[in-house]
């Protein structure tokens, strides 16, 4: 008798491409937006994962915005290009800010890596990967957030003059995205299941200038808070000079826009504001803020801030601290100044000592600390609407409207004392408050 044996095919394992996010959540969207393109093309792609094989390809998306940061990406590149070089994975390519900005002294110094790529290199990159651009993708990402909220970027680059920023080198002058793209974008979120759009751009109330001919972030808004499914709309990163209070309109018109503002103001002394080119005055702010307030009375309002500008004196330091106790701003952050070459601070001397930098940005935030306090204890008793994140320890961790992921108060809700599912909404009462925190049991 004739036994006839088998021989089994060897499956070729396709190797995975893992990518790494550094940085903004600016960063976090052009992640997303890659890893939906590697996927439309039936590659097999992950988001960080500590799982590779010596074939896998590692793609670093890099942040190039201030010193750490950018120490951050190259010790990143540093660690992959090493495991490249022992054989445990396969390539390494590298994208984003740093590489856009510094990719003739990184080719030089990390020869190990396959390929540099800058911020609006995502054709070529998908052509380094074996994939093809599908313009039929466009809209589509592969969320690296929770998928009940997306950062979701409308505009890129930036046009403004300030003189300590770098990101008009990395990113190029402001682009609007066109209206119909970015409606057509929150729809397949939402059909996905994505509840809450925090809109981004460097400069969103720039929105629609360069398209249109006028600004039109009001009424992107409305037309965004048409799209059934979508519960809050979020606006991070408005400018101040020539704000359009028209957004406020909208957002008083419509439930599903939160009363959230996140306007970096970085300074509030008119010397500094002239030396950092932002456009504005101290009166000016100070109306601007007052105007917004008026129009939106529950609007929470963030603003960061940055010390140790060169030539910022201690009256200039004292003078923003009284401010920021007098304005008492919802969410405040606080950064260091750092000296970025190519920008136009960089003609200047840095010269405040990098301890009182330090020094001073923990002083505004211990001024924040109380303010911020304040605000919560008088949240208790009082009941909102909470978007629930994530499961931690005992806690269902969520946020209210007047908060952002990442950077803003978390409502921890006590695990036993009521279910709350991740990406849901819950209505909580307070029942006590910390500095940055609130407690609360579901109602």
């Amino acid at each position: 008798m004739n036994t006839k044996i088998a021989k089994s095919k060897s499956v070729v394992k396709q190797p995975k491409i893992n990518v790494i996010t550094l940085g903004c959540s600016k960063n976090i969207y052009d992640s997303e937006v890659l890893m939906g393109q590697l996927r439309g093309n039936n590659l097999n792609v992950v988001h960080e994962s500590d799982k590779m094989g010596k074939d896998d390809i590692v793609v670093i998306n890099t942040c190039g915005f201030i010193d750490n940061a950018k120490q951050e990406s190259i010790d990143t590149i540093l660690q992959f290009s090493e495991l490249k070089e022992a054989g445990k994975i396969g390539k390494v390519v590298v994208t984003g800010c740093l590489s856009e900005r510094y990719k003739p002294e990184l080719e030089s110094e990390i020869t190990n890596v396959d390929a540099f790529f800058g911020t609006n290199d995502l054709k070529n990159i998908l052509h380094e990967l074996g994939a093809n651009y599908k313009h039929e993708l466009i809209g589509e990402r592969l969320l690296t957030t929770p998928s009940h909220f997306a950062y979701f970027k409308i505009a890129e680059g930036c046009n403004r003059p300030c003189s300590f920023c770098a990101i008009p080198l990395m990113r190029g002058k402001h682009l609007s995205k066109p209206m119909e793209e970015l409606v057509n974008e929150a729809k397949i979120l939402a059909r996905n299941g994505t509840k809450e759009l925090i809109l981004i751009a460097q400069d969103l109330t720039y929105y629609g200038l360069d398209l249109y001919g006028v600004r039109k972030l009001d009424e992107l808004m409305r037309r965004l808070s048409d799209v059934p499914g979508i519960e809050w709309i979020r606006l991070q990163y408005a400018y101040p000079s020539g704000f359009p209070m028209e957004i406020l309109d909208a957002m008083n018109e419509r439930d599903n826009i939160c009363k959230y503002l996140d306007m970096p103001l970085q300074h509030i002394t008119d010397n500094m504001l002239k030396s950092m080119r932002r456009g504005t005055t101290k009166q000016k702010t100070i109306d601007l803020v007052n105007q917004i307030r008026d129009k939106v009375p529950n609007i929470a309002m963030r603003t960061t801030l940055i010390c140790g500008y060169p030539g910022e004196t201690e009256h200039d330091f004292e003078e923003m601290k009284e401010w920021v106790a007098e304005t008492k701003f919802d969410r405040l952050g606080c950064f260091t100044y750092s000296h970025e070459e190519k920008t136009h601070a960089h003609t200047l001397v840095d010269d405040i000592p990098d301890e009182v930098k330090q020094q001073r940005v923990d002083d505004i935030m211990e001024i924040q600390q109380g303010i911020s306090f304040d605000i919560n204890q008088e949240k208790v008793g009082k009941t909102f609407k909470v978007l629930v994140d994530k499961k931690e320890g005992d806690f269902f961790v969520g946020r209210t409207e007047f908060d952002s992921p990442e950077v803003d108060n978390e409502v921890l809700i006590d695990a036993a004392t009521g279910y709350a599912a991740n990406g849901s909404f819950v209505n909580v009462k307070i029942d006590r408050a910390e500095d940055f925190d609130l407690y609360g049991t579901i109602v």
